[in-house]
């Protein structure tokens, strides 16, 4: 069974997150649990944390199906020791917010070398901090999600997110999101039902189907291997309609969020109904 949904608004508070679901028709969805684009947050209080489930419980959505996100600013690979344990301390704080919420994900990208240090430099601060995160957490799966590779940022590459599995002390609380805009401008064709089972083959040796725990489903303004990030309204962009019709009837991603952030979230509720209308009964 398909989950679909999107990366819908808390603001007011992460209690109207649940709510904003149910009226696109969502059966999963996205949300941040605080500002995405500060370092410091009120913390969650009794009364938000039983709001939030409460809506969550109304919204009829499973727990399981909720891909929380968090802060744009964290970067776990930062070549700077100070900005990096800066970043790690958010992401911890991230995760236990989580905790309070009982939400069993959080969707991150893995990281940004900023061209100061090697690629491999890199992913082992990620997987440091990955680590020290899982050391100080509980209950909660650390998704890392794939990367357009724009920039300097890591994560463009299957071989990147085997590597972060490969070297967890935890890998039942580690897992990866697929962004089909993300993979397609890293390099990654999907469009036709040959490239598509390539593509996943090849995700599938080299990381493992086991590890999928969401996907991210954007059309893409950015040509193939353009290692450009611009997300597009489904069909409207490089992918086309075919590439989610691939994905809608692919049994291997079923029971997981499937979560729109598609750029304009005025036709969320009916780019959710195009999605099951690809489904071929």
């Amino acid at each position: 069974m398909k989950f679909v949904g999107a990366h819908v608004s808390s603001s007011g508070g992460v209690f109207n997150a649940p709510l904003n679901a149910k009226k696109i028709g969502a059966k999963a969805f996205a949300l941040f649990t605080k500002n995405q684009r500060q370092w410091n947050a009120k913390p969650l209080d009794s009364k938000t944390v039983d709001n939030f489930r409460k809506n969550l419980e109304e919204s009829g959505i499973d727990v399981s199906q909720i891909l929380p996100h968090d802060s744009y600013l964290i970067n776990l690979g930062h070549p700077e020791k100070e900005k990096r344990e800066k970043s790690l301390n958010a992401f911890i704080d991230e995760v236990k917010r989580c905790e309070l919420l009982g939400l069993d994900k959080l969707n991150f990208h893995p990281g940004s070398h900023l061209k100061k240090i090697s690629e491999e430099e890199c992913l082992k601060l990620i997987s440091d901090s990955m680590n020290k995160t899982l050391e100080v957490t509980q209950g909660v799966t650390l998704v890392i999600e794939t990367t357009a590779g724009q920039g300097s940022n890591l994560g463009y590459k299957f071989e990147h997110l085997a590597y972060l599995i490969e070297n967890s002390i935890d890998k039942d609380r580690v897992g990866v999101c697929i962004d089909t805009c993300h993979i397609f401008a890293a390099g990654y064709d999907i469009r036709d039902k040959e490239s598509y089972e390539k593509t996943m083959e090849k995700f599938d040796k080299i990381v493992g189907f086991k590890y999928l725990k969401g996907m991210h489903i954007n059309d893409s303004k950015s040509k193939l291997a353009s290692r450009v990030d611009r997300h597009h309204s489904i069909g409207e962009g490089e992918l086309g309609v075919d590439t989610f019709r691939h994905i809608m009837n692919d049994e291997r991603l079923d029971g997981i969020p499937l979560i729109l952030e598609t750029i304009d979230d005025t036709i969320w509720e009916e780019e959710i109904k195009l999605l099951y209308s690809l489904i071929e009964r």
